[in-house]
């Protein structure tokens, strides 16, 4: 027992001796290398998410937070998905980047569309005629246009569709389009922008335009009952799925629109509808090659997920190479893409002069797109001003940082920010942020007066003042309307208040006071919040807003019910499951928004449209509150095709006195946007109705690297440290096992003598 103790010390000091001696060693490996990396590119920091070769090239860095749901063009309708299906697919018209007033031009036509205004007979009529029953556009594409390399164009030597009927065996080692051996392309016609129309006209698709449009062109209405009707019985007869039956729309046709020929196509619309041209520049109207859709039909692709939903083809000069939207979404120019060149005029004279630098040089600059997910607002924001994202917007947590206010609330960025050369805009935006109310819930909707009054009685509770001061920063404007400024319909001063909810005082509005609200209140049903049957109300609010940076918020509106005596309980999902819950009315309050899609007041006052109702159209409309008032429904069908003129400003405003007495809104607030970019990042412009403006986008690659190895330079030290202290621990024990072992020799020696 007496030599157990002494092995036993001895065993540890040597394996300490030996575990230090490879920490030493590891740490000597590590600072070695450090030291190697500082002489070589940003990509070479140890804390790059990208590699060398992404780095050096003409790769813009952005991110999302929040995973597309729909990358189908019939049926996405939200701004993070337009995002990416903007840069992929090309309608026939798109807003000039630089101009203002905002302008559209042509993107995919030789010219603006030739249009011609026809009576009843179908003869033409002058434009201002009182007999004009329908509006003719004709549409002459530019010819040479090609569609991205795709394996549904490929075929065979007997001109055969190669990948239209794929076996169990070819898909077993097909995971994505690239992994397709062939590709090809075709040229862009007439025909697959009537096919995208025919595909919209489909129920089955749930486009959620179909029955604004069917209000517009003719036969499409008539078009989307033969088609449905006969799909739904194919399905019933081949007794299929409908995620993977394939029903060829090229053996139906639209009386109201007509393919000329290869380079033309005719729409015929109900009587006049100017702001029909504005439609054109959204992803409804994109081309869609019916090969793609018979290809993407077919079973095991489905079973894949490889679908138009997840994998769009388009003309435009990025194509989705990579989606996986838990992680990255990537785009990379389009070798086929056709001369396209950058403005040479029409910049705003308060603009800087260098947007005009590419004057007529061919698009896009950038050749690949990296969107990075980033849930979490902080560390996208350190992720920015280490260089490792282009541009950037600015949240409540990082804006003290970014951004400095004047007294006179003017915003101007730190001097930090100032010495990175980062840039930066500010603009209002033609956006609407709201807080609904689901007119279809017996409870909070319904068209009485105490329903009414409960609904008043909660928008003057929800300060939104306090929201914007809170959680925007300061940057947002209270609404008093769906229309936001810079849209005809918006008025300022007294005469454009909310009376509802605001008082004119000392030359501005004042929200309604508390008292006030409690008093809708107690008229309503609910004194002090207390129902008929003794219980506080309880009212339940939908949201997608689930991360950490969201419970200050969620807590922020359960404080505002409470102050009316009301219970709040918070129900958060993803976004595609909220969005699923909205546009089936599931759900009870909700916040959304609204971003222009063309600068009119129809824009925005038809989602509260009754026909757009998500209960009138199987969920696929955009009026996700429900409202339907007739009065509304019938003024706003007078108003909607009319010229801006002083007679449409007043039904206008009967429209929003309307609103505001049944208040299917809180109204929010309208967001004023300030965006950040490095100053590599060049050609940076403000076009908010604009989707498609990353090509106009360039890269200075050379100070993008020279400024991501200056701000994040390796930080060596430590190693060095903690490599002195093994080697210093280590000695002690060195000289204490080297004692020990002499000292048992010795021992040994005199015991054997």
């Amino acid at each position: 027992m007496f030599m157990v103790t002494p092995f036993y010390s001895l065993f540890t000091c040597y394996i300490f001796y030996k575990t230090f001696t490879i920490l030493c060693l590891v740490c000597i490996t590590l600072v070695c290398t450090a030291l190697v990396s500082t002489t070589n590119a940003v990509a070479n920091n140890w804390n790059s998410p990208y590699t060398t070769e992404q780095v050096e090239s003409s790769t813009l860095f952005s991110s999302f937070s929040q995973s597309p749901k729909h990358l189908d063009p019939v049926v996405s309708y939200n701004s993070n998905e337009w995002t990416i299906l903007s840069q992929v697919y090309e309608p026939p018209l798109q807003y000039h980047y630089l101009k203002r007033p905002y302008t559209l031009e042509p993107l995919t036509l030789e010219k603006m569309p030739d249009i011609r205004y026809l009576d009843e007979n179908h003869q033409e009529v002058n434009a201002d005629s009182s007999v004009v029953a329908f509006t003719e556009y004709l549409f002459t594409l530019k010819q040479g246009i090609q569609f991205h390399l795709h394996p549904a164009f490929v075929k065979d030597e007997n001109q055969a569709f190669l990948y239209h009927h794929l076996t169990e065996d070819t898909l077993d080692d097909i995971k994505t389009l690239a992994d397709f051996k062939k590709q090809a392309t075709r040229e862009l016609h007439a025909e697959d922008y009537v096919y995208a129309l025919k595909r919209m006209a489909l129920r089955q698709n749930h486009s959620p335009v179909l029955d604004s449009m069917a209000q517009y062109i003719v036969g499409l209405k008539d078009f989307s009952e033969q088609v449905t009707e006969q799909y739904n019985a194919e399905l019933k007869d081949q007794n299929k799925r409908a995620s993977n039956h394939f029903l060829d729309l090229n053996l139906f046709d639209i009386s109201g629109v007509q393919v000329v020929d290869k380079y033309q196509y005719k729409i015929l619309i109900e009587g006049v509808y100017p702001q029909f041209l504005y439609w054109l520049t959204m992803n409804f109207f994109a081309p869609i090659p019916w090969e793609a859709e018979a290809f993407y039909k077919q079973q095991g692709l489905v079973e894949k997920n490889l679908t138009l939903d997840t994998s769009p083809i388009g003309t435009g000069p990025y194509q989705l190479v990579e989606n996986n939207p838990n992680k990255r979404m990537r785009l990379l120019a389009n070798p086929n893409y056709r001369l396209e060149r950058y403005p040479t005029e029409g910049l705003a004279t308060d603009a800087d002069p260098e947007l005009l630098l590419d004057a007529g040089k061919p698009l896009p600059f950038i050749k690949e797109v990296i969107f990075s997910l980033e849930k979490e607002s902080v560390p996208l924001w350190n992720k920015f001003l280490q260089g490792y994202y282009d541009a950037s917007g600015v949240s409540s947590d990082s804006f003290d940082q970014a951004v400095s206010v004047s007294s006179a609330g003017a915003m101007n960025l730190t001097s930090e920010l100032k010495e990175k050369n980062i840039q930066f805009l500010n603009i209002t935006q033609p956006t609407i942020m709201y807080f609904g109310f689901n007119m279809a819930d017996p409870v909070i909707g319904g068209y009485s007066e105490k329903q009414r009054k409960l609904r008043q009685a909660l928008s003057i509770a929800i300060n939104f003042e306090e929201y914007i001061s809170i959680f925007l920063n300061g940057r947002g404007e209270p609404a008093q309307s769906p229309i936001p400024s810079g849209i005809f319909g918006y008025i300022e001063g007294e005469a454009g208040i909310n009376p509802v909810i605001y008082e004119w005082k000392e030359g501005r509005a004042h929200r309604k006071s508390l008292e006030q609200a409690k008093q809708l209140l107690a008229e309503a049903g609910y004194p002090n919040g207390i129902g008929k049957d003794g219980k506080p109300l309880t009212l339940h609010y939908d949201t997608a807003s689930t991360g950490p940076d969201s419970q200050s918020m969620l807590n922020w509106y359960r404080k505002q019910f409470a102050l009316l005596g009301i219970e709040l309980v918070i129900r958060a999902t993803d976004y595609n499951r909220f969005q699923s819950k909205v546009r089936k009315a599931k759900v009870q309050m909700f916040s959304w928004g609204w971003n222009a899609d063309y600068p009119d007041p129809e824009n925005f006052l038809f989602l509260l449209n009754g026909e757009n109702a998500t209960i009138n159209t199987n969920g696929s409309g955009i009026n996700s509150a429900n409202y339907d008032n007739p009065e509304f429904n019938q003024l706003f069908q007078q108003m909607k095709t009319m010229e801006n003129t002083p007679e449409r400003l007043k039904i206008i405003q009967k429209m929003l006195n309307i609103l505001q007495a049944d208040a299917p809104w809180a109204w929010g607030y309208y967001p004023k946007s300030l965006s950040l970019y490095h100053g590599w990042l060049h050609n940076v412009w403000p076009n908010p109705l604009a989707n498609n403006t990353i090509k106009y986008r360039r890269i200075e690659v050379e100070y993008r690297v020279e400024k991501q190895a200056l701000w994040n330079q390796p930080v060596i030290w430590p190693f060095m440290v903690v490599g002195a202290l093994v080697l210093f621990s280590i000695y002690p024990l060195l000289q204490a096992y080297r004692q020990r072992q002499t000292a048992v020799v010795i021992s040994k020696t005199k015991g054997g003598g």
